[in-house]
């Protein structure tokens, strides 16, 4: 009969334990000290695969990767949302998919970005704009690009704008910006 383990193996790795105070006497008056104990910190390597749906609004994403731009409308009354929707925010209706990506579009509003997420800090200054598309209700939020941030213009308002694709989708909103037209 093999013999069973008596001792757990050690190994290096994994925790990093930081400064655990412990009193070296066992009498009632040192173990006091435990109550005053600040909480122990452990600093651990943490790594989570994330998996995430964008669900029925999958087409719209698929449709950017593809270099299209698509947008959701009401088949009974023609309302149309520029980002994606499956149902109409008013009766509740399924919303088909449809192409705008040759749409005339335009700038109906903008604002210059000083501060963004970590992801856009680096790129900071810059546009941000509202894509109005003809014949479509609701507004597209997008970066504009071949733009000086630093000089806005009023003039921008009303300027005709091309939607341009990332040419390696990374499945996000981001994927697709606008420049002059």
């Amino acid at each position: 009969m093999a013999e069973l383990p008596t001792q757990r193996d050690e190994t290096l790795g994994g925790y990093i334990v930081h400064g655990v105070p412990f009193p070296l006497s066992s009498d009632p008056e040192a173990l006091a000290f435990l109550k005053k104990l600040a909480p122990i910190q452990i600093e651990q390597e943490y790594k989570i695969t994330y998996l995430h749906s964008y669900g029925q609004d999958s087409p719209w994403f698929a449709g950017l990767s593809n270099r299209r731009l698509l947008a959701n409308q009401v088949p009974t009354s023609g309302y149309t949302y520029a980002m994606p929707r499956g149902h109409d925010a008013y009766s509740g209706e399924e919303t088909a998919w449809i192409d705008i990506t040759d749409r005339p579009a335009s700038v109906h509003a903008f604002t210059v970005c000083y501060f963004g997420s970590q992801e856009f800090l680096p790129e900071t200054p810059y546009v941000l704009a509202m894509i109005e598309f003809e014949g479509v209700n609701t507004l597209l939020l997008s970066r504009l690009m071949g733009v000086d941030p630093q000089q806005p213009s009023l003039d921008w308002i009303g300027m005709r704008v091309n939607p341009r694709f990332l040419r390696n989708s990374k499945l996000k909103p981001t994927d697709v910006y606008f420049i002059p037209a």
